[in-house]
């Protein structure tokens, strides 16, 4: 049964609970469009520079950790400041486990995402049971807990030098050192992990938690188990996080407390408002223009890319209400014509 409701709170963003509708089916232009981009993605190596290669993997982890934030922020309704904890306890866990015991595929991707999951269920349990701005509160004192614990754990984490000699990724027996490998590598974990976080948004499942996040009580009073629902969300949204952290430790091969920080966690919750809450791809275009000003902008704008990226987010938050998203080609051409 898909639940749709008719008044509750407005998602940071997104769109207005009051005019909640279901995912729209993709049509086949999108299809078409979703190839096309497919294609340029994976020839983009033979095209790029290293250093543009590596940033555009960076872009793709990137991508990968905000789709799962968003599956909290627009998909469920619960916006949170601490989901870097789960996406550098996946990076560890990935990290030590490369270093420890092996670095072949697929291992070091199923530890992070088991880890980030266990982490977020361990704490999602009673964090999902808060509404407002106390689940926004408790998420950050949760990321920031998370955090030292990383800095003062010497003998696991490295403390504040971070976890370092994390050996290249391996593939049938060889080393994935070349940047192209490395991000033909990410590529095809960030499209399985897409995929799979796309599909559960797609579900019933996902169309339950869109339910919940626009009117909570109506849900509860049609019989959903609401808080169950949430926590499911968590653990999964923690799951895709550790996934991503995985891809950070096999492209850096460096974890450092800073990844489970709250600066992390706030770039992340800045791509998915950019990009519009709610929209799994939205998100990634978010977390591409974050990575693209920060990491590649910043350092020729004497690193004022932070208060660039703080311009670009007051003019998506009163030019673009529903982000990057709720833009259509069409409405600009009539927009256009209309001048």
């Amino acid at each position: 049964m898909t639940a749709r409701v008719m008044d509750g709170p407005t998602v940071p963003g997104g769109s207005r609970s009051g005019a909640a509708e279901p995912p729209r089916r993709p049509t086949p232009r999108t299809w078409i469009a979703a190839v096309a981009v497919l294609v340029v993605l994976a020839a983009a190596p033979l095209f790029l520079a290293p250093f543009a290669t590596t940033t555009l993997t960076r872009v793709l982890v990137f991508a990968l950790f905000a789709v799962s934030l968003d599956l909290l922020v627009g998909v469920t309704g619960l916006p949170s400041l601490g989901h870097a904890a789960y996406f550098g306890t996946g990076a560890y866990a990935a990290g030590w486990v490369s270093i420890n015991v092996t670095s072949a595929i697929p291992v070091p991707l199923l530890v992070g995402a088991v880890f980030g999951a266990l982490a977020a269920a361990l704490t999602g349990w009673i964090t999902v049971r808060t509404h407002g701005v106390f689940f926004l509160m408790l998420t950050l004192a949760i990321g920031e807990l998370v955090q030292q614990v990383a800095d003062t754990w010497e003998t696991l984490t490295g403390g504040a030098n971070g976890l370092t000699g994390i050996p290249a990724t391996r593939l049938a027996g060889q080393p994935l050192v070349n940047a192209g490998y490395v991000y033909w590598y990410v590529l095809a974990a960030f499209l399985v992990g897409f995929a799979l976080l796309w599909l559960l948004s797609r579900s019933p499942f996902g169309e339950a938690l869109r339910g919940i996040r626009d009117n909570e009580p109506r849900m509860r009073a049609l019989g959903y188990p609401t808080s169950l629902y949430k926590y499911a969300a968590f653990v999964v949204a923690g799951a895709g996080a550790g996934l991503a952290g995985a891809l950070l430790a096999a492209q850096v091969r460096l974890v450092t407390p800073a990844d489970l920080g709250f600066a992390t966690a706030a770039f992340a919750l800045l791509a998915v408002i950019i990009g519009g809450a709610g929209s799994l791809w939205g998100a990634c275009l978010g977390a591409a223009l974050v990575i693209v000003i920060r990491d590649a902008l910043g350092p020729s704008l004497d690193g004022h890319g932070t208060l660039l990226l703080g311009v670009v987010f007051v003019l998506v938050v009163y030019l673009l209400p529903r982000g990057a998203a709720g833009l259509r080609l069409s409405r600009l051409f009539r927009w256009g014509r209309s001048r």
